[in-house]
């Protein structure tokens, strides 16, 4: 959503940024506004950003060709149109966003996930709850946006600015009382969400983030802690106190604070009772009260995800029972641990991740519930992460037993390459296979399992698309699965004595 069309009566620039200097005019009146200069209409506020490897300063007069009547800045262009300069125009495009769109937040219960790991599980769970005590609720998640009546599958990962406020409006004209927004890493550092206002911040874990440059735990606590600036007067943290690095984050707060923690010390804390392959349960405290929940999704990592939308849906008045119910309503999520499950006598997991903490992750949660042997595919992007391969490489031959290392997203770099790199990372190089054609390396694994094992393909989780080169190439592990085994795996036979009791 590159454009945003406001309230009729237009927002005054003076009003919404008083910080900004006029040229060519003392003030401006936005009905609507536009980031991409080849999408301009006659009459938008054209938005200059300055990004890494481009600075859409230049395209301004392209803008003012296709019809923008003013532009707004972060220094003085030779331009005969209105330009308000400002020192962020990112902070400012995400205000002004929020101003056409009504300040949405403003009169919706807006709760804000963050963290390096499980926004995403996090979001859709915290919805369901409030789902469950019957609040109209929209969601912004990296899987869809829902305004609680339509739904859609996201363009990219993190929305633009324009595109946040968008959403949110739509909920408040839908009638929602709730918004649920998963806050990326991208999100935060970009500003996109300025101007809008949390009632919550959740925040799940804190780690560097994978990424090629260097960052350290100060810089990600300086971009995850944006989000406790924008909370309202009466807003709340929900925490997980399991995670060190939270904790330091939370000593210079002043504000109220919730914990969570599976096996720390915390308000609301968690006990798995059992664990089974398609199902776990657990018992969730809070307080002096105790329920029973079994969920259908599996791993430590989902525990704690359940206590953060437990500890949210409480604060926000919902009883726990309510909470459980809601809890149990989320099946499955696409591409998080998913199950295949086409009748044959060995697990099928398909899992997003894609950086060594996910990965471990997903491998210890499946560890618990397998009797035979852990089979993994796996592989990392192209022309991405370079410096984390070694350590994938290392996580897959601790934690699993027969390890197929595919390609994933190669874009333009060469997949063997890749490979290399992951490679690095294990002592015992002889022992995995290597794979490029990911449907071929899926399919091989799956012909190596026997009952009482389990198969996890990782890193592309719910994409339906696989990008080589420049193009994206249609792919989804799960229809790869699922094609095989009804198709071959069905007329499979299996050693009875090697049938596990499940």
């Amino acid at each position: 959503m590159l454009q945003i069309t406001g309230r009729a009566s237009g927002v005054r620039l003076r009003q919404v940024l008083p910080a900004g200097r006029m040229h060519r005019g003392d003030d401006f009146v936005a009905t609507s506004c536009c980031i991409d200069a080849a999408q301009c209409a006659p009459g938008d506020l054209f938005v200059a950003l300055t990004h890494a490897k481009r600075d859409t300063h230049d395209d301004v007069h392209k803008a003012i060709e296709r019809g923008a009547m003013a532009v707004l800045c972060e220094r003085l262009l030779p331009i005969d149109v209105p330009q308000c300069i400002v020192d962020d125009s990112r902070i400012a495009l995400g205000q002004l966003a929020q101003e056409l769109a009504g300040r949405p937040t403003d009169h919706l219960t807006a709760i804000g996930v963050a963290g390096t790991q499980g926004k995403t599980v996090t979001t859709h769970l915290i919805a369901a709850v409030l789902g469950a005590a019957r609040q109209a609720t929209g969601v912004l998640s990296s899987i869809g946006y829902s305004d609680s009546v339509e739904q859609r599958s996201p363009e990219v990962p993190t929305p633009t600015a324009p595109a946040f406020a968008h959403w949110l409006g739509r909920m408040v004209d839908r009638n929602c009382r709730a918004a649920v927004v998963e806050v990326s890493r991208r999100a935060l550092a970009e500003r996109r969400l300025a101007g809008a206002q949390f009632d919550a911040a959740v925040l799940t874990s804190l780690r560097p983030a994978a990424t090629d440059d260097v960052s350290t735990l100060h810089v990600e606590r300086q971009i995850q802690g944006r989000i406790l600036e924008q909370l309202k007067t009466s807003g709340f943290v929900v925490a997980n106190a399991d995670d060190a690095n939270v904790q330091t984050l939370l000593r210079k707060l002043d504000v109220p604070v919730l914990t969570y923690a599976l096996h720390g010390e915390a308000e609301i804390t968690a006990t798995v009772l059992e664990r089974h392959a398609s199902e776990q349960t657990f018992l969730i405290h809070a307080g002096n009260e105790t329920i029973a929940v079994c969920t259908e999704m599996i791993g430590d990592h989902h525990v704690r995800n359940c206590l953060a939308a437990t500890a949210t849906g409480l604060v926000l008045g919902i009883d726990l029972p309510t909470i459980a119910r809601g809890l149990e309503s989320q099946r499955f999520m696409p591409g998080r641990l998913q199950r295949v499950e086409c009748g044959q006598p060995f697990n099928v997991y398909i899992d997003a991740a894609r950086t060594p903490e996910m990965l471990a992750q997903a491998l210890k949660a499946v560890r618990h519930v397998t009797p035979g042997r852990v089979i993994c595919v796996a592989g990392a992007e192209g022309q991405r992460h370079k410096r984390t391969r070694a350590e994938i490489g290392r996580v897959v031959e601790r934690l699993a037993d027969e390890v197929i290392i595919t390609s994933q997203n190669p874009r333009r770099e060469e997949p063997l390459q890749i490979a290399h790199g992951i490679l690095d990372g294990m002592t015992d190089v002889a022992s995995p296979r290597l794979l490029p054609n990911r449907a071929k390396a899926i399919e091989w694994a799956l012909s190596e399992a026997l009952p009482g094992d389990s198969v996890v393909v990782t890193g592309l989780g719910e994409a339906d698309y696989h990008v080589i080169g420049k193009k994206k190439h249609r792919h989804d592990d799960r229809e790869v699965a699922r094609r095989w085994l009804y198709e071959v795996g069905a007329t499979r036979e299996y050693p009875a004595s090697k049938i596990a009791p499940w």
